[in-house]
């Protein structure tokens, strides 16, 4: 099975910077795609990034720009680094991985990841 393991979150001020780590164990893990969705309280869960396989990268509105997605293959982890950080950013952070990436159309669709992460934090305070 594969397990995945987020960290990093915390309080952070408004324009300030995080970097969230997800690591990926139990599989081959070059052969995932891996996202990162984000839940504020009270809300939806939403797409934030995904990283493909073959490392194409997508963003979500609301934080292209301001976030970068990466995988370090060797060390099995994908990373979120979230620069200029606004109180909307304020939410539990999950990483997500799937098996057989459906492409960047289908990327911030929860049903398509096989696997999840438990959340990390992160609070921006303004």
């Amino acid at each position: 099975d594969v397990q995945l393991q987020a960290s990093g979150g915390g309080l952070v001020q408004a324009g300030g910077s995080v970097r969230l780590s997800c690591e990926v164990s139990g599989r081959t893990f070059d052969d995932y795609a891996v996202a990162w969705f984000r839940q504020a309280p009270g809300k939806e869960r939403e797409a934030v990034s995904c990283i493909s396989n073959s490392d194409a990268t997508y963003y979500s509105d609301s934080v292209k720009s301001r976030f970068t997605i990466s995988r370090d293959n060797a060390e099995n982890t994908v990373y979120l680094q979230m620069n200029s950080l606004e109180p909307d950013d304020t939410a539990v952070y999950y990483c997500a991985a799937q098996r057989s990436f459906k492409g960047g159309t289908y990327y911030y669709q929860t049903s398509n990841y096989d696997y999840w992460g438990q959340g990390t934090l992160v609070t921006v305070s303004s």
